[in-house]
């Protein structure tokens, strides 16, 4: 996913955090207010010294990366007490020297990538803080950003349990994300109770496109409510697992006073995780590169 640069998204190496009306001013390290569990995708360290930040979310691609940054994570992780998420992204962050879909899956379903799995997991086992594994998100959503993405079904779920099977032979603590956009259809894709120990969603809220695309800003909520409806049939633990959001100073206040409010009627729901980087594949219908970014989301009208 490109969602990441080194500390020390060009889906470069690993990606490591260093896991309306009136002027407002939002303060760039803020935690929203609520209950909910929260974490962060952080490469900057906006988040470093924020104590209730449970998720250090770390994206990281199979192919041309040093893994010794998984080590760096891990550390980072537990001098603050955090849980490390791993988005394995099967691919090169290198966009000139990416493989086309059709060599992926076969790659996958004929063993040729099994080593990549491997390498990584191998360090995984090692690391000291919870892990979960997130691998290949977003796979229902075709629309040309992810070469894993779009595939049949069949081929999607046969590769996710061959990567699974692999990663948990060499590192069985760990837990598995399964993490669909969120979209209508993503049910296909679903690779069995036997694979998934918690289900993600992407929920991100830009609110020029939605009030030109949409006819309305949305709330928080709303999405919420619709892509929660379609993971909770699997009776899984839920997580937003990546979460941004951009507009007028009216429209973050609101959406910063719903992600973490107890949601009762959803009993699934287990936390949710922001996604503090610039977006880098652009958003459809001409709306460029939305940034997510704590000190740029309020975009002055």
């Amino acid at each position: 996913m490109e969602r990441f640069k080194p500390v020390s998204r060009a889906r470069r190496m690993l990606a490591v955090g260093a896991i309306a009306g009136a002027p407002f001013i939002l303060a760039a390290a803020a935690i929203p207010p609520g209950s909910m569990p929260y974490g962060a995708f952080d490469p900057v360290g906006d988040y470093s010294e924020e104590t209730d930040v449970m998720i250090e979310h770390v994206f990281l691609p199979w192919e041309d990366v040093s893994l010794i940054s998984l080590l760096d994570a891990d550390e980072y992780a537990l001098e603050r007490g955090r849980a490390l998420m791993v988005t394995v992204e099967p691919w090169t962050w290198t966009v000139d020297e990416r493989n086309t879909p059709e060599f992926l899956r076969n790659g996958i379903l004929n063993g040729y990538y099994d080593a990549n799995m491997r390498g990584i997991c191998q360090v995984l086992k090692d690391l000291q803080s919870p892990i979960s594994v997130r691998w290949g998100q977003e796979m229902e959503r075709d629309e040309g950003q992810f070469i894993w993405s779009g595939w049949e079904p069949e081929d999607y779920i046969t590769s996710f349990q061959r990567m699974i099977d692999i990663c948990r032979d060499q590192a069985p603590e760990i837990s598995v994300v399964w993490s669909p956009a969120g979209d209508d259809g993503l049910e296909k894709y679903y690779p069995g109770d036997d694979y998934v120990d918690l289900v993600g969603l992407s929920i991100f809220g830009l609110e020029q496109w939605e009030t030109d695309i949409l006819g309305g800003a949305r709330k928080y909520q709303q999405w919420l409510d619709e892509t929660y409806a379609r993971v909770a049939v699997f009776d899984k633990p839920v997580i937003v697992a990546e979460l941004g959001y951009a507009g007028s100073a009216a429209y973050v206040t609101q959406w910063e006073g719903e992600v973490r409010q107890p949601q009762p009627e959803k009993p699934l729901l287990s936390g949710v995780v922001y996604f503090n980087q610039k977006e880098v594949y652009p958003w459809p219908d001409g709306y460029g590169l939305p940034d997510w970014r704590l000190e740029n989301r309020v975009i002055s009208n």
